[in-house]
């Protein structure tokens, strides 16, 4: 999707304030429906327009339009703790009708934020551990959402490592120490490690800076392999990793799908661009309908993918075994 495409599906909603101040509004249909939006990533970023764009259209199937019946404000690149408090605190201040957020810290900022606004959630790896819902069957409160992945699901990037390149013994773990999801990420490989017999090493930090100066340290030693987890952190600056993994030749395991799409090794993970957006849509609906986020369960996701790039695996110089080929959802040629 090309931007001049993206920001004519908007409506202009993104380009420009769209929550009318309260003079204004009193005066429009009351139909007239009020949505926030946060997102992790610039406006202009390939996963914001994806998944925007999703989120709208799944709207406009409902019968909301943007400029109608429906207007939004949107904060963008709200990918850690303080610029996700900032987003949060200027959508509370704004009262709309419900909110959007995306990962584990706009959710949590929103959170702290506002107890009354309803909160629609998406890619939050553990809200039960992180405090944002009592639980999946009975969230409680005014926020629910949709799950990405469960912890356990490092268990199986190791095991896609290894099965790619039985020689690595050291893996380093890209995460964000100061995240609930990372912590929880980063625990479940280490739970499995001495099975896979590998030692791990925690990579990365809070910025890409200290990415790329622990993975260069990393890479000076041999039989190593790397796992990125999934958090804002990684997807945000997942050129860079997969750079950093073509410069020292090493095997890398990735969380979503876009990550392959863009020269990474292996993905395996839940769609995280479309179908939750695209659920997310209901919940605003029924929420703007008059149900209560308390009464909607939290959702997991329904279907994980495995992707290969064969390109990348031909320039690191590793042979993926048929076996694995044959499971892949998809191979990039």
């Amino acid at each position: 999707m090309q931007r001049r495409e993206f920001i004519t599906l908007l409506g202009g909603a993104v380009a420009t304030p769209v929550l009318a101040p309260l003079a204004v509004r009193a005066q429009q249909s009351e139909r007239l429906r009020r949505i926030g939006v946060v997102m992790p990533f610039p406006m202009d970023n390939s996963e914001s327009r994806v998944r925007v764009a999703t989120f709208l259209q799944e709207l406009q199937q409902l019968g909301w339009t943007v400029g109608g019946n429906l207007q939004i404000e949107y904060r963008w690149d709200a990918s850690d703790a303080n610029s996700s408090q900032k987003a949060a605190a200027e959508l509370a201040a704004l009262s709309p009708d419900v909110i959007l957020s995306t990962a584990s810290p706009a959710a949590m900022a929103l959170q702290q934020a506002t107890q009354t606004i309803p909160i629609v959630f998406t890619t939050v790896a553990d809200p039960v551990s992180a405090g944002l819902v009592a639980s999946l069957a009975k969230p409680g409160g005014n926020i629910t959402g949709f799950t990405n992945i469960e912890y356990s699901i490092g268990a199986k990037w190791l095991e896609l490592l290894k099965e790619i390149a039985p020689g690595v013994t050291q893996v380093g773990v890209i995460r964000d120490p100061t995240t609930t999801s990372s912590i929880g990420q980063f625990g479940a490989i280490q739970s499995v490690a001495r099975s896979f017999g590998v030692e791990l090493s925690p990579l990365g930090g809070r910025d890409a800076k200290e990415i790329e100066r622990t993975v260069n340290e990393f890479a000076r030693g041999s039989n190593r392999g790397l796992i990125s987890v999934a958090i804002p952190l990684t997807v945000n600056n997942r050129n860079l990793i997969i750079s950093l993994a073509a410069r020292h030749r090493l095997p890398a395991t990735y969380p979503f799908r876009f990550f392959a799409a863009d020269g990474g090794l292996i993905s395996y993970g839940p769609d995280n661009s479309v179908e939750p957006y695209r659920r997310a849509a209901g919940y605003v609906d029924r929420i703007l309908k008059g149900e209560k986020p308390a009464d909607l369960p939290v959702q997991a996701p329904t279907k994980f993918e495995l992707v290969i790039n064969l390109k990348t695996a031909k320039a690191l110089g590793f042979t993926i075994p048929r076996t694995l080929l044959d499971r892949a959802d998809e191979v990039i040629e």
